[in-house]
């Protein structure tokens, strides 16, 4: 996902044995992924030198709970990571539909930076977070869902929830979230259905925020680890 994200904006990607980073701009920040739970002493300076040289927000995340990143001025929280074994999923309550056109991108990232919410990212600029070379490769796919007070639902009602996936090995699942004015209004629960539905034959992995558990737990998804996110 963030290889796509990097080359898409446009940013530096840095590839090492212990560590892959992407050197996105003053919205973007620096983020970090460790690839390995021992990385190197080299990989580690350099890590080092890249939070400490950057002056945006910085995310490094260790997906095996392992470095102790206090002294660069971080502060870690720990997220649990959940799979979910292919299995067959409800039908969603609310249409799910496919992200395909541009347009379509920009509404999906609106929502997703006013959802998340996407601080870096705001005031809401179309293409910046989310730029339409991402609707070119094939292994991103990004999910919307309508509704509004009314009733209606589908494309020609109101953006209410968004989601990116990457599909791999397995699915990664990012960014699900529902626009506040939406929320406990099962449309969550839609974009997850459907999301499952269409990626049902393969694992599925998330890294789970403690508001999205019960709806992870409800559907068959399992802590596998405890990542630890250093920002």
């Amino acid at each position: 996902m963030w290889t796509a994200l990097a080359e898409s904006r446009g940013h530096r990607l840095l590839r090492r044995p212990g560590f892959l980073a992407v050197l996105g701009d003053a919205h973007a920040g620096l983020r970090i992924l460790l690839r390995r739970p021992d990385p190197t002493p080299d990989d580690r300076a350099e890590l080092a030198a890249l939070v400490r040289g950057r002056t945006g927000p910085v995310v490094v995340e260790d997906q095996y709970a392992r470095l102790d990143l206090t002294e660069l001025g971080l502060t870690p929280r720990t997220l649990p990571v959940l799979i979910r074994r292919p299995a067959p999923a409800p039908d969603p309550a609310l249409p799910v539909t496919p992200v395909e056109r541009a347009d379509q991108l920009a509404v999906a990232e609106d929502v997703v930076v006013h959802g998340f919410p996407l601080a870096g990212f705001q005031p809401y600029r179309p293409a910046q977070a989310f730029p339409a070379a991402l609707l070119d490769r094939p292994a991103v796919r990004f999910f919307l869902v309508h509704r509004d007070e009314a009733g209606a639902v589908g494309p020609g009602a109101t953006p209410a929830g968004a989601c990116l996936t990457v599909r791999d090995e397995g699915v990664g699942l990012y960014w699900m979230t529902s626009l506040p004015a939406h929320r406990s209004r099962g449309v969550g629960r839609a974009l997850l259905h459907g999301v499952l539905a269409r990626f049902g034959d393969v694992p599925m992995t998330l890294t789970a925020a403690r508001a999205g558990r019960p709806l992870y737990d409800s559907l068959g998804f399992v802590p596998v680890a405890d990542a630890t996110w250093w920002g």
